[in-house]
Formats: C-alpha cells, sequence, structure tokens
C-alpha cells in the first residue's frame, strides 16, 4: 500500500484535471478569487464618488478614503494569493517530499486563517461607515454589492481554513519517517544476540545450548537400546 501524506500519494503522479477540478478546494479558490475581484474592482471604479466642494474624490463609504483603501489592498493580496494557492495544489500530487507538502499546507492553513479575520474587520468597517454615511442614493448599488461580496469571502475563506486544518491533521500516514532499523541501530533498547564468541565477552553473553557433561572426542560410547 502506498503512503500518503496530507492527503495525496507520497509516490508522486500526473496532474489530473477532472479530478482537480472536482476538489472542493478548488472550487473554494475560485469563488474567492471571484469575490475578490469583485470588491476591489467595484471599490477602484465606483467607490469614490467627486464632491462639489471638494477638489479630489472622496470614498463612498461615509467619504472615509480608509476604508476604501483598506477593501482594495484586502481583495487585491486575496486575488494573487488565490492565484499562487491554484497553482500550488495543481502541483502539490506531483510532490514526493513530505516536509514540503507540510509547509504548503501549514501556509494554506495559516493564511486562510488571517484572511477570514482580515475579511470580518473589511466587512464590519464598511457596514460601520456606511451606515454612517449621508448620501446612501450616490453609489448605493455598488456599496452594496461590495458588502455582500466582503461577507461572502467571510465564509469561503473560512471553508478553506478548515479544509486545509482537516489536511493538515491527516499528516504522513503508513509512513514513519523516523523509522530505523533494530539490527543497525545502537541506540536500541533490544539485548544483545543469544552467542557471542567467547566466554568473556560483553556483559548479555549466553551459554552454548550444548552441555558441560559432553563427552570428550574418542571416547565411543554403545547406544543405549
Amino acid at each position: 500500500m502506498q503512503s500518503s501524506a496530507y492527503g495525496a500519494s507520497l509516490a508522486g503522479g500526473a496532474f489530473d484535471l477532472e479530478n482537480f477540478v472536482k476538489q472542493p478546494q478548488t472550487v473554494l479558490r475560485c469563488l474567492c478569487w471571484l469575490f475578490s475581484i469583485v470588491v476591489f474592482a467595484t471599490i477602484t471604479a465606483e467607490g469614490y464618488v467627486n464632491s462639489p466642494t471638494k477638489q479630489n474624490p472622496e470614498c463612498m463609504f461615509n467619504d472615509n478614503d480608509s476604508a476604501c483603501s483598506y477593501g482594495v489592498g484586502i481583495g487585491v493580496l486575496a486575488f494573487l494569493a488565490c492565484v499562487v494557492f491554484l497553482v500550488l495544489d495543481a502541483y502539490f500530487p506531483q510532490i514526493s517530499n513530505a516536509k514540503e507538502r507540510r509547509y504548503i499546507v501549514t501556509a494554506d492553513l495559516g493564511f486562510s486563517a488571517v484572511w477570514t479575520f482580515l475579511w470580518f474587520i473589511c466587512f464590519c468597517v464598511l457596514a460601520n461607515q456606511w451606515s454612517k454615511t449621508t448620501n446612501t442614493a450616490v453609489q448605493g448599488d455598488a456599496a452594496r454589492a461590495v458588502l455582500t461580496f466582503s461577507f461572502f469571502s467571510i465564509i469561503t475563506w473560512a471553508l478553506l481554513s478548515y479544509f486545509a486544518l482537516g489536511r493538515y491533521r491527516q499528516g504522513v500516514s503508513d509512513f514513519d519517517q523516523d523509522y530505523r532499523d533494530p539490527a543497525h541501530d545502537h541506540t536500541s533498547p533490544f539485548p544483545p544476540g543469544p552467542y557471542a564468541s567467547s566466554s568473556s565477552g560483553p556483559p548479555g553473553y549466553q551459554q552454548s545450548p550444548f552441555s558441560h557433561n559432553q563427552e570428550q572426542p574418542g571416547e565411543y560410547q554403545p547406544p543405549a537400546y
């Protein structure tokens, strides 16, 4: 039976497009990728409103430029991360080194957990700023789209964290990386062999299975009938 590491065979294998597309992680990453595009593209294209009293456009979320910048930054980084992890997921079955797989799974778990939290903060900040916005008629659809897909991003990234945690817990099965052959392991607690070369050998020497009362060579003893 082939040993496995973090959800795939350690022997490595060719890229299977059909199996890759059907994986839950692939579907979720594509959704995260799409949601991040909607968030940062909407803010970039429609998130700033021209004000008659100010020269520069203001953010549609209560004129808070920091809120818009935060949403764009989180969205762009999430977009890039989804592309990177999609490539790693496609290459993952071909990696035969269990340690390299562990690094990838750990990075996936850590990044997904952090981005779940950051998307939660993004949604809370934008929703709070939108509730304080006086002119909600302008760019209202764009703001609601950003809020909606920010909320969806929390769910998808949380699910990615869940699947990454499950893959991390799988670890390495059916194969012990630290296995040692007792015959070559000098730290083994097993006692020495039952036979030694001389009677003055190290402790653990055992007597010959032949009795010391064995007759001397040359003395013939007739068999007893």
